[in-house]
């Protein structure tokens, strides 16, 4: 009987295993969102500059709404634009009877954060870096703990306004806003 009970453990282990190692890549989209122009979102920080204009020459945050409020201009609809895009409206508004010629250039100053939870040793919410990587997250928040799947992560994020979550390796880059979720392993 003991040795009936040991021989379905392992048949049942051995079941498991290949859904646990079992690697699903993130969707396309994932990969897509990365090679498209940056857009923005509430939590960026913007750095407007209208040149000899030093009174419009500011940082400016898009709210929760999604708005960037300028003087003269008023609100700006910043949310799922590139920072090119906004740099035209400011452009055109400015034009209509504020400045003649506008020169305006708009940069991303700050980015919004992206967010860690799991098994890492300190989730939350952290500054985003250009360039960062799935496991570049994982250091800032401290690193795994004792428990952690170390081979893929779960990780969220909004493209072409959708909410899609996909599996993501170590080297996977980030983009802001996303949320990375670190699975604890089973073995």
């Amino acid at each position: 009987m003991k040795h009936l009970r040991l021989a379905i453990l392992a048949l049942s282990a051995l079941m498991l295993l290949p859904a646990c190692a079992s690697y699903t890549p993130a969707p396309d989209a994932f990969h897509q969102s990365i090679e498209q122009p940056y857009r923005l979102d509430s939590g960026d920080r913007l750095k407007v500059v209208v040149f000899g204009e030093e009174g419009l020459t500011n940082s400016y945050a898009v709210d929760k709404a999604g708005f960037v409020a300028l003087p003269l201009v008023g609100e700006v609809p910043a949310r799922g634009r590139s920072p090119e895009q906004v740099r035209q409206e400011i452009t055109q508004r400015l034009a209509e009877g504020y400045l003649n010629k506008p020169d305006v250039t708009v940069q991303v100053e700050q980015y919004r954060p992206f967010f860690i939870m799991g098994e890492v040793a300190n989730g939350g919410q952290y500054t985003y870096v250009p360039g960062m990587t799935v496991q570049n997250a994982i250091a800032v928040a401290g690193g795994y703990t004792p428990r952690a799947e170390q081979d893929s992560m779960d990780v969220t994020r909004e493209s072409g306004g959708q909410i899609l979550t996909g599996r993501m390796v170590p080297t996977d880059p980030l983009m802001p806003g996303d949320t990375v979720y670190v699975r604890e392993r089973w073995f």
